[in-house]
Parts: C-alpha cells; sequence; structure tokens
C-alpha cells in the first residue's frame, strides 16, 4: 500500500485508537471498573465516589501520560536516528535519559527542597548534558559514529552516569527518593506536574514537525543537505533542543523508560517510509498508544500484580535491538 495512503489511514484512526487506548486503560487496573462507572465519571462526577476518585485522579492522569510520554520519546528517537543517520540512536541509548536523572540527583543533593517545576527545568539540562556527553566523545573516537560504535558509547556513558547517581544516593542517604526519579513510574503520575510539562511537550512537538523536512534531506546525507542550502549544524542544534525538551519532560514525569524512542520510529518508517515529513506525525501517534497498551499490558500480564512497565518494553526492546545490529550490521546508514 503506498505509503501516503497508510500515512492518511494513521491519521484519520488516530482519534478512535487513542480515545479506545484511553478508554481501555482508565477500566482495566488492580479494580476493573465496568464503562458505565467511566462514563458515569466523565460526564457526572461525584465527590463522595470512590472509582470516580480513582478515574480522575490515577486512572486519566495515568493514561494522558503515558499517552504524551510514548508520543515525546518516539518523535525523539525518530528525530535522532535521523540527524545521526543512526538507526540505533535513542534518548535510553544515547545517554539523554541517565544524564536527565543524574542532573536530577545532583538537584535533590544541593537543594533538596526543589519543587517539581525546577526539577523539570533541572532535567532539561540533564537531557542536554547527557546528549553532548555522547555525541562529544563520538567526536574524539575514531570511527565514534558508527551505529553499533555510538550505542557502545551511549551504553558506557549512561552506565556511568547511573553509577555516579548511585554512588550520590548511597552517601547522601538519598535512595528511596532517588529511586522514584530512576524506576518507571507511570502508576505514580502527578496530575499537576503533568499540567505543567504539556506546554514542553507541545513546544518539542512543534519543533519536530517545523524541521521535518530538513532532517529528511539531512537523513539522506550532509552533502544533500547542504546542496539545498541548509545550515546542517542549525538543523541538528534545534532536532536536538526538540529531544531535550521532550526526554527531558517525560523522565522529569514518569522516570525513565527504555527502548520507546528505538522501536516506534523503525515500525513507523516501514509503514510510511522515509520522509519524515510523514514520519514523525505518524511516530508521534503510534508511540503515545504503544506505551498506552504496554501499560495496560504491564497490569494485565501478572493480574492483580502490576509489572514494571520497563519489562514490558523491555521484552519487546531487546530482542528488537538486537535484530537490528544483525540485520543491518555496523555500518552508518547510507
Amino acid at each position: 500500500m503506498h505509503a501516503k495512503r497508510i500515512t492518511r489511514i494513521i491519521i484519520i484512526a488516530a482519534p478512535f485508537a487513542v480515545i479506545l487506548s484511553i478508554f481501555l486503560s482508565v477500566c482495566f487496573g488492580a479494580k476493573q471498573l465496568h464503562w458505565e462507572t467511566v462514563f458515569s465519571a466523565l460526564f457526572h462526577f461525584d465527590q463522595g465516589n470512590t472509582d470516580h476518585q480513582i478515574i480522575w485522579h490515577s486512572r486519566l492522569p495515568r493514561a494522558a501520560g503515558a499517552l504524551l510520554i510514548g508520543a515525546a520519546l518516539a518523535v525523539s528517537g525518530a528525530l535522532m536516528q535521523g540527524i545521526t543517520r543512526n538507526y540505533l540512536a535513542s534518548p535510553s541509548i544515547m545517554g539523554v535519559s541517565d544524564g536527565s536523572a543524574f542532573i536530577i540527583t545532583l538537584l535533590m543533593v544541593l537543594i533538596p527542597q526543589s519543587s517539581a517545576l525546577e526539577m523539570m527545568g533541572y532535567s532539561f539540562i540533564g537531557s542536554a548534558v547527557g546528549a553532548g556527553l555522547v555525541f562529544g566523545l563520538a567526536a574524539v573516537i575514531p570511527n565514534g559514529f558508527m551505529p553499533v560504535q555510538l550505542a557502545i558509547i551511549g551504553t558506557v556513558t549512561s552506565m556511568l552516569l547511573s553509577s555516579l547517581s548511585a554512588a550520590m544516593s548511597i552517601y547522601f542517604q538519598i535512595s528511596q527518593d532517588l529511586s522514584f526519579w530512576y524506576s518507571a513510574r507511570l502508576h505514580q503520575m502527578n496530575p499537576e506536574l503533568l499540567t505543567y510539562a504539556v506546554p514542553f511537550f507541545v513546544l518539542g512537538i512543534i519543533l519536530a514537525l517545523s524541521l521535518s523536512g530538513k532532517v529528511t534531506a539531512l537523513s539522506l546525507g550532509e552533502d544533500i543537505s547542504e546542496s539545498l542550502g541548509q545550515k546542517k549544524r542549525a538543523v541538528k542544534l534545534t532536532a536536538m533542543a526538540a529531544v531535550v525538551l521532550l526526554t527531558g519532560s517525560s523522565v522529569a514525569l514518569a522516570g525513565k523508560i527504555a527502548f520507546v524512542g528505538l522501536i516506534v520510529p523503525h515500525i513507523t518508517r516501514f509503514l510510511v517510509g522515509s520522509d519524515y515529513s510523514r514520519l514523525i506525525p505518524c511516530s508521534c501517534i503510534i508511540g503515545g498508544v504503544f506505551l498506552i497498551l504496554a501499560d495496560l499490558a504491564s497490569r494485565l500480564i501478572n493480574y492483580p500484580f502490576e509489572t514494571p512497565i520497563e519489562v514490558v518494553t523491555s521484552i519487546i526492546g531487546v530482542p528488537f535491538f538486537l535484530y537490528l545490529i544483525k540485520r543491518k550490521g555496523g555500518e552508518q546508514r547510507a
């Protein structure tokens, strides 16, 4: 089927897929809620009804957070793969997520009374620090930007940042507080922080969409990009600014969630091709729905107990990661 037709189908189906996935996420959990109860809570909220309280203060923020975070990580992964021409690039592998968590650890040590909004601001700084470390090391190491080498550099840098954070948390006795940031916690979604995060998500998505044509040219090769008169450095910096906004907001909301930014762009590319004017909006839609359904699966796999969301994404992501290495080898994408 033609890529444009599939894109049209995805965009038309998006509202229905999003509403259905959110509805399922709200209905199912440790306590099953009947669809009539959900509609009653949405349109006739009763303050004294415990089920209504669960829906508005737990289930809906959780589903909305999963939608935003899945969309943000998928778009971040697509941008990183485009500007680096590296099919293994993603926020969790390139040190962006761990950089964010590391700076939050420093903040908890140095300024323990920081507000949630301040935490989010420092999360953005951490995302930039993590990405800067990985790409800086790749620039000075021979063949550092080759896919497997860059993935190794990113993994080692992430482990270093994670180890430093763990050491500080033990020394300053903040391990319990830190685990809140290092463990994916969609089940502890903060509605107030979610409200603060929405403008940053929107800004990051708008930046990504505005760059789509330029990233398409850049993904075809820097020579082609330059022949079209593009300023490749400006495109890369703006794209990384979008990645920092999207990933920093995601980590601040729900901690580290791996592999979404790796898996979804490849699935989307298979469906709609490599034109980023289609790839970015479709990755946004598929990523949001993917994480909602993965979160739902985490509640149902070992019902009535919850399986950590990172277990679900890793079960899918690790084999996918190994498949990419085996199928495409270690050469940078031509």
